[in-house]
């Protein structure tokens, strides 16, 4: 697990496996994102198995996957969630590169 920042209140990492889920909540995150559509890559853990792990270390997860682009919808609930969110957001894809455009993109979206 390899955490990057872009802000002091979202950083970016590659895929994340469920037993990472316990540390990143005791690095002191208030929620994770998934932005890795679920059967993407060979190997890669389902969304569920990430949230099951998320519930029991009581961190909020959300499900928020980017394919072939980088969609204004999902751009949208991600500035939502950055509204509504306090404290630290760690969001993973398969390098983090998806994450740090999406958040990108939803900085530049009005309202």
């Amino acid at each position: 697990m390899h955490i990057r920042p872009v802000t002091q209140n979202f950083h970016v990492s590659g895929q994340l496996k469920p037993s990472d889920i316990a540390k990143v909540a005791e690095a002191g995150y208030a929620a994770v994102i998934c932005m890795r559509p679920d059967g993407e890559g060979w190997g890669q853990p389902k969304f569920s198995a990430i949230e099951e792990a998320a519930q029991a270390s009581n961190l909020p997860a959300y499900y928020l996957p980017v394919g072939g682009g980088v969609p204004m919808e999902q751009a949208k609930k991600l500035r939502a969630l950055l509204k509504e969110t306090e404290g630290p957001i760690l969001a993973f894809c398969a390098s983090g590169a998806r994450c740090a455009g999406l958040y990108q993109m939803a900085q530049q979206i009005g309202g």
